[in-house]
């Protein structure tokens, strides 16, 4: 393979800006397990009070945090609810059922939404022979859904009715700067119905790790103690807090330019022949496009692209995923869309076919 010229395979790739590694190299430390590291604490304490909550534990990853919060809620023998495509119930390995016993009752929605018409009638009732339901769990923006954001609106109304149900909820907010950015509200706004809050530091803010969850006090002291038990309690941590803090110091706003250029990339990809693309689906910095079947299929396609240097990963039979972000710029997406066109030109018949599995995307 030649050396990668565009890598738009997820935002989870970018390398931390030289100010990023800087701002480590300074970094401030303690013992954060004895909640002594003054930049882990001043991280904890910044995310807090943007989304309007009263307490903050940082994690390793996106994946730890959500658990955390399911084992907030949960507890061995209960049920959770969650959109079909939801990260939680895909692509966690089996974290709810096998650290927390917790069945995931998943749910077919719009776009990886849901509404009240999708949810109504799904609390169980309370029954010996039956599973307790107790959280309901939200995914902003959706990632297998299309990378779309929730309207304000139906985030609340759907937060409504699971409190008015006597459930609690959580949401996986890996890309939630990029919801708050593309909607223009507020995470505060975006968050006033959840209990815990799941932020990944790792995609479009540009970490190269780290993951917060935010929440009520109580929740919140829950979490520390399942983030002991998950082997995810450190030490002087404030090396990689650091990154984090300066992300949501410098490259909140900037994530406007990932979201643009993840239009633009739509829009040329829209013009090749063969890609099928519903436009007004773009919203935030992830696109998905469809060949047609007579070309190949998207694994053929993500396999011709590598070779040129390309990485696209495939989510479908014949469906592909382009993720934007602040290591692509627009000229980096104009040559993706160039090496598509160039590939489906020159036929991906020479790549193996591959049997579609679902492959985890974060």
């Amino acid at each position: 393979m030649t050396d990668c010229l565009v890598n738009m395979y997820s935002d989870t790739v970018t390398k931390p800006t030289p100010a990023m590694l800087q701002a480590m190299v300074t970094a401030e430390v303690g013992d954060d397990m004895n909640a002594q590291d003054p930049t882990v604490n001043r991280l904890e304490a910044m995310v807090t009070e943007l989304l309007g909550k009263e307490a903050a534990v940082y994690a390793c990853s996106g994946t730890q945090s959500n658990q955390m919060g399911v084992r907030c809620h949960t507890g061995p023998g209960d049920e959770l609810l969650i959109e079909e495509r939801g990260h939680i119930a895909n692509f966690e390995g089996g974290a709810p059922a096998q650290l927390g016993g917790v069945s995931c009752r998943t749910i077919r929605g719009e776009n990886g939404l849901l509404d009240l018409h999708h949810l109504e009638g799904r609390v169980r009732a309370h029954n010996q022979h039956l599973c307790e339901t107790k959280l309901l769990c939200v995914e902003n923006t959706t990632n297998a859904g299309g990378g779309r954001f929730w309207p304000l609106e139906q985030m609340h109304r759907v937060c409504d009715w699971a409190h008015a149900a006597g459930l609690k909820t959580h949401l996986d907010g890996a890309r939630l700067f990029n919801a708050a950015v593309a909607s223009g509200h507020s995470v505060k706004d975006i968050c006033s119905g959840i209990d815990t809050v799941s932020i990944c530091f790792s995609k479009g803010l540009g970490c190269p790790l780290g993951s917060i969850l935010v929440g009520d006090a109580e929740s919140i002291f829950k979490a520390r103690r399942v983030r002991k038990l998950m082997g995810g309690a450190m030490r002087q941590a404030g090396v990689v807090a650091a990154t984090a803090v300066y992300a949501l110091e410098n490259h909140v706003e900037r994530l406007a330019d990932d979201h643009a250029n993840a239009r633009a990339f739509a829009s040329a990809v829209a013009e090749v022949d063969g890609v099928t693309i519903d436009l007004d689906a773009v919203q935030t910095n992830l696109v998905f496009f469809e060949i047609d079947p007579k070309i190949g299929d998207a694994c053929q396609l993500s396999a011709a692209l590598k070779a040129r240097g390309i990485l696209i990963g495939a989510m479908g039979p014949h469906v592909l995923r382009a993720c934007t972000h602040l290591d692509v710029d627009r000229d980096g997406v104009l040559q993706a869309v160039q090496g598509i066109r160039d590939c489906i030109a020159a036929g991906i018949g020479q790549f193996p076919e591959s049997k579609f599995g679902p492959f985890a995307r974060a």
